[in-house]
């Protein structure tokens, strides 16, 4: 298994199927919320991603500032359910961080956290910047976090 970081061209068509059904299988079957996952950031984004026997078990998605936010940012992160709690999402996220700051060089990422995992993203040194909102009916909150 080896993390793997591509731009959307980069993907192979069975790469890129296998990432949104799961972002398909978790955000929307697994939480229960109908919503247009495909938003057209994926073009412009680089994605993270890890593979074992040909499946997709950890993804997210790497955003250059002005995407979403000022900031460069991290969005869509998930684990396939059953390889949760192995401590790949951490992993994820430090390799997340660590493309941002130090292969793109930007100074800070700013990310949309659902709230149940702010003690996670407050771990890896996010600070909370705003006030909890809801989108598509769950609990967000954003959060920032400065190279040092």
């Amino acid at each position: 298994m080896a993390w793997k970081i591509k731009a959307f061209n980069e993907l192979t068509t069975t790469e890129l199927y296998r990432i949104l059904q799961l972002r398909c299988q978790v955000f929307i079957v697994e939480q229960e919320c109908p919503y247009l996952d495909i938003d057209y950031l994926d073009i412009d984004a680089n994605h993270l991603f890890l593979e074992e026997d040909d499946e997709i078990i950890a993804y997210c998605r790497l955003l250059d500032p002005g995407v979403t936010f000022q900031e460069a940012s991290i969005g869509r992160v998930l684990v396939r359910e059953d390889h949760r709690k192995k401590g790949l999402s951490h992993q994820m996220m430090l390799k997340a961080i660590a493309f941002h700051f130090d292969q793109k060089d930007y100074p800070s990422i700013t990310l949309s956290g659902q709230t149940y995992l702010l003690e996670f993203y407050k771990g890896l040194g996010f600070e909370v910047v705003g006030s909890p909102y809801l989108e598509d009916n769950i609990e967000h909150i954003d959060l920032q976090l400065n190279r040092k």
